[in-house]
């Protein structure tokens, strides 16, 4: 076990803390219509966010557009992120939590519960935790 100062312990504390909060910053907005104006403002600006079920988008103009198709394709969703597991090496850290939550979709006023993972890369840039790679796995999906 490596021991650490104090003021190594606490910035890694406030990393921790910082990773969560940019998770529930990308879940408000996510669940501001998935608002592709602010999406960009927590991804580095060559961070992707990935998924299997929903596609791949790179860098904030890849990105911003990915966000306009779930801005048409969700009219809402509730992001209720779970069980984070954040380990910290310097300016680079990882992610993993799961998500449980309804989404609606625009087409047919659908109603489904996802269970879903996330499997996230972080980067600190000029002192602040942004996105450089946002895994999605989509695990469960049930119909209301």
């Amino acid at each position: 076990m490596v021991t650490m100062t104090l003021e190594e312990r606490i910035t890694r504390l406030e990393d921790i803390e910082a990773i969560k909060q940019l998770k529930f910053r990308y879940s408000h907005i996510c669940d501001d219509m998935h608002n592709p104006k602010n999406i960009a403002s927590v991804f580095a600006s060559d961070g992707i966010w990935e998924s299997e079920a929903f596609g791949v988008a790179k860098g904030h103009a890849e990105i911003e557009e990915l966000f306009r198709g779930f801005e048409k394709m969700f009219s809402f969703s509730q992001h209720n992120m779970m069980n984070p597991i954040i380990e910290v090496n310097g300016n680079n850290a990882t992610g993993i939590w799961y998500i449980m939550g309804p989404w609606t979709q625009t087409e047919g006023n659908n109603e489904t519960w996802m269970a879903l993972r996330y499997d996230d890369e972080y980067i600190k840039i000029d002192g602040e935790w942004k996105y450089k790679h946002l895994k999605v796995e989509l695990r469960m999906t049930a119909d209301r």
